[in-house]
């Protein structure tokens, strides 16, 4: 687990650039955190989640900037609308540029968000990439709201916990398809 004393992000970050996955506390529940393009990594967090390749995963960044290569095609209103979003809990459906099916699973597009979290985005900053964030929990569980949670649910199958506290919002983030402006959860 990684220390919770000053350097705990730095840490954390060193695990996720090693392959591993970390919990992370995010805008309202406790999050699993690894590589979007470490393959054997997003596989581990599938696993422990036991939720299925086909249905994606959210990618969370520090900044829109994170997101350049997913924005740039999109017109400038769409990209505008988005990025006066962020940071924020609403995750957008765009078109997928470079990310792998092991991230998008079957669908032609990409979920990314820029978390009204200050530690999350500190997280991903320090990671010097975007990150898988998704919900720390077993499908068909609720998702952990504390680190004791994650704790008694995941216990040594994760290799890193950086301590932290979740916000405020008591729902998951609103995911709109940038195409449409149709929103999908929310």
């Amino acid at each position: 687990m990684v220390d919770d004393g000053s350097d705990a992000l730095a840490e954390a970050a060193e695990v996720i650039v090693a392959g591993g996955v970390v919990a992370h506390a995010c805008e309202g529940v406790w999050g699993l955190a690894c590589d979007p393009m470490n393959e054997a990594a997003v596989h581990r967090v599938l696993h422990l989640k036991r939720r299925p390749v086909s249905k994606g995963l959210i990618v969370i960044g520090a900044a829109a900037g994170d997101f350049a290569p997913e924005l740039e095609p999109l017109c400038a209103e769409a990209a505008t609308r988005i990025r006066d979003s962020w940071p924020g809990a609403v995750t957008w459906l765009v078109q997928n540029v470079r990310f792998p099916p092991w991230i998008v699973g079957d669908f032609p597009t990409v979920a990314v968000r820029v978390p009204d979290h200050e530690q999350a985005r500190q997280f991903a900053l320090a990671c010097g990439r975007p990150l898988v964030s998704t919900s720390a929990n077993r499908a068909a569980d609720p998702p952990a709201r504390s680190a004791e949670e994650v704790r008694r649910t995941f216990g040594s199958e994760i290799d890193g916990l950086l301590p932290g506290s979740v916000g405020d919002r008591s729902a998951p983030s609103t995911i709109i398809d940038a195409a449409t402006g149709r929103v999908l959860r929310g």
